[in-house]
């Protein structure tokens, strides 16, 4: 267990050095996220990771300690988190009314939404964080990283101490100071101990090597294109179509082992499903087109109507995800609210690990932020319509600064209720979007039956707005809700070290403030590259590399049929049968208090993503059950408790997994700046069209090795000095 820093120590813990190398890590992660997000519609906890290359870089600096370290991963993993704001704001390109992403424009959501997220849940940190229960599973995980690169930080420290001896007698009680409270005695065998206790630790080292063999194969097969990035085969059985098909992503083989068996699973059910069921009825009943072939039927069928089954999967999963967990998030409202009442002193006379940012300060930047909110809706809508009758204009703007205000605080304390209860990497974020966007929608479409001021306006411009407008204030919300879902976390994170609070909060509001200056660019930078599904920048676009943007396809199409009254209403609700189906043997299958679930939002995303996407997520999902399976056995064989054995190598498998994210998300950001620059789809290509059957049997044999090779790595017995 973590030791925690007592309120009387004095420790460097927000400084200059921290911020800057938070910002690094920050634009890192930032990137990756959005990436993946855009690619595959997941994100990943960048808390861990963030970590453990604070402390691979602070170590070799002086006076580096752990509530230093802390602050970096908490800046990082906001800014990381904040990356959420993607799975809405693809969906105005998609709809015609932005051709880029301006910078201003998205920074300031980004910035406003997040730092929002921050405020609303800093009243809940005493009653949720100190005095709850909850367990809070990545706040206390990254709590335990920290205590370790603390542990080995303070072992080598001591071993310096102890070697100097012999030569300088002088140095007795005189080494290095040891950063940590806690007072160590410079006694060898105390050194030997702590020593053993951290040999084989794995760090940062596993991160760079996950990364480097993810950026060379990405290389490899996005760059160079010697290897391919997906195999797929098509056969038919009568006139219905299927299809075997995988991606090589390494990023979704990491994603994968992340999310775990039970999702990887769900999954592999949702793409079943879809392609060996919903897609070879379809295309069985559905005649080709003159020149259409089976795979370009089989593929329209998918996205024009399989899709939108995974909506209505998704939508429900949503909906009951939210349903069961009502009243943890009106207990979550309730205490906020309490929490903006209650008294706790004097802001100088509290301890210091009590000590949150003053609700003065709170109250403050809240009016400026809500003001600066107001302006930046006006401008939207001005921009939009112009010609927008006065009245109209700021009952919508205020309509929409007053929702976003209110819903945003509403689900900020139910999203870090949630958070404290499921862990951020659980919370239905998704379906607070979809929630979120149809009643959004709902309102503006009471609006227009009440008001003619659309009227007046050119009718691409009626018809556009609404829609716009539905998808930027719930952007906004989705920011708010993000942020809330990561705050509290990194705060029970805080709590369990001995950080001090208002420091930490004033390092989440730097991080959504880096986090929202580096999101823009890389979201103009990947979609001038690769474009999105069903919208490319300019002509002569490969379609096969257009990002998937899930959840902004998703939540577009959602509020496009709210207004114009054509939604696939058949296969939706076929969709809403089949979740509330598998929610029953969810239910089933909880009832039974086996470690078996079915988590139906995972079986909707299988059924709504391209099995180029699933299949890598499946695999790496598998992968991880095998290790699991094998550590299990090994420790069983040795007489060794199981969870304590495999406690390190389940650690190099998450430092491992996060590297090939991040690995390969960022060379997919330098390609897209490389093909921006040369405005060629394929720049760095050595090979033609005719060695794509080559280089997708190349891709699949590299891709198996990487994979047998995470294996054994995880595996590997650690090594002792």
């Amino acid at each position: 267990m973590s030791q925690r820093i007592p309120d009387e120590a004095r420790l460097p813990e927000l400084t200059l050095r921290g911020v800057i190398l938070g910002a690094v890590i920050t634009l890192l992660f930032t990137a990756s996220n959005v990436y993946l997000g855009l690619k595959v519609g997941l994100t990943f906890a960048s808390a861990i990771p963030a970590a453990v290359i604070s402390m691979a870089v602070l170590r070799r600096m002086k006076g580096a300690n752990k509530l230093e370290n802390n602050m970096v991963q908490t800046q990082a993993s906001a800014a990381g988190t904040l990356s959420a704001i993607i799975f809405v704001l693809p969906g105005l390109l998609m709809i015609g009314y932005w051709q880029g992403f301006p910078f201003w424009q998205t920074t300031a959501i980004c910035a406003i939404g997040g730092i929002l997220g921050v405020l609303y849940t800093i009243p809940l940190r005493r009653v949720m964080v100190v005095q709850s229960d909850l367990p809070y599973p990545e706040g206390i995980a990254a709590a335990e990283i920290l205590e370790v690169g603390s542990r080995s930080s303070r072992a080598s420290a001591e071993q310096e101490s102890v070697d100097q001896r012999p030569d300088d007698e002088s140095a007795v009680g005189a080494g290095p100071a040891v950063t940590s409270p806690q007072q160590a005695s410079a006694d060898p065998s105390r050194t030997r101990q702590d020593e053993s206790q951290t040999a084989g630790e794995p760090g940062a080292r596993e991160i760079l090597l996950g990364g480097v063999v993810a950026a060379a194969f990405s290389i490899a097969s996005g760059g160079l294109r010697v290897l391919g990035e997906s195999v797929s085969v098509w056969f038919s059985a009568g006139r219905a179509a299927f299809q075997l098909s995988t991606g090589f992503s390494l990023a979704l083989i990491g994603a994968g082992y992340l999310v775990g068996i039970v999702g990887g699973m769900a999954m592999l059910i949702g793409t079943l499903i879809a392609w060996g069921i919903a897609v070879p009825w379809l295309t069985s009943i559905t005649p080709l087109e003159a020149g259409q072939s089976l795979a370009d039927a089989g593929m329209a069928l998918w996205s024009d109507k399989v899709r939108f089954i995974g909506a209505g999967t998704i939508g429900i999963a949503a909906v009951w995800t939210l349903a069961t967990l009502f009243k943890p998030m009106l207990v979550g409202i309730r205490t906020s609210l309490g929490a903006m009442r209650g008294d706790h002193g004097a802001f100088r006379e509290q301890p210091r690990t009590d000590r949150d940012l003053p609700a003065g300060i709170i109250l403050a930047l809240t009016g400026v932020l809500l003001v600066l909110l107001a302006g930046v809706f006006a401008i939207f809508l001005h921009q939009a319509a112009p010609q927008l009758d006065g009245g109209a204009f700021w009952a919508l703007t205020l309509g929409s600064v007053i929702f976003a205000g209110v819903f945003g605080f509403l689900i900020a304390a139910a999203c870090g209720y949630m958070a404290g209860l499921v862990g951020s990497s659980s919370s239905p974020i998704s379906g607070i979007g979809i929630v979120a966007v149809i009643l959004v929608s709902l309102l503006l479409l009471c609006f227009t039956a009440v008001s003619d001021a659309f009227d007046a306006l050119d009718p691409e411009v009626a018809r556009m707005l609404p829609t716009a407008l539905a998808l930027f204030v719930t952007s906004v919300i989705l920011a708010v809700a993000a942020i809330s879902n990561d705050n509290l976390q990194d705060l029970k994170t805080g709590y369990l070290v001995g950080a001090t609070p208002w420091r930490q909060q004033v390092a989440l509001i730097i991080g959504c403030l880096i986090g929202a200056m580096v999101i823009p660019p890389v979201l103009s930078l990947l979609y001038n590259a690769y474009g999105f599904v069903g919208v490319m920048p300019r002509e002569g676009m490969d379609p096969g590399q257009a990002l998937a943007a899930p959840q902004a396809s998703l939540m577009t199409a959602i509020v496009r049929g709210v207004f114009s009254h054509d939604l696939e209403w058949t296969m939706i609700i076929i969709g809403v049968a089949i979740g509330a189906a598998l929610i029953g043997v969810d239910e089933w299958l909880r009832k039974r208090d086996g470690s078996a679930r079915l988590p139906v939002l995972a079986v909707g995303i299988g059924i709504y993503l391209p099995p180029s996407i699933n299949m890598p997520l499946v695999i790496g999902a598998v992968l991880g059950w095998l290790i699991d399976r094998r550590l299990r056995a090994r420790a069983l064989a040795r007489g060794d408790d199981v969870e304590r054995a495999s406690e390190l190598p389940r650690r190099r498998g998450v430092l491992l997994a996060s590297g090939l994210i991040v690995g390969e998300s960022l060379v997919g950001v330098v390609l897209a700046g490389v093909i921006g620059l040369s405005g060629a789809p394929a720049p760095l290509a050595l090979v033609g069209d005719d060695f794509a059957g080559t280089a997708q049997w190349l891709g699949l044999v590299v891709f198996i090795a990487v994979c047998v090779g995470f294996y054994r790595r995880v595996l590997a017995s650690p090594r002792t000095g």
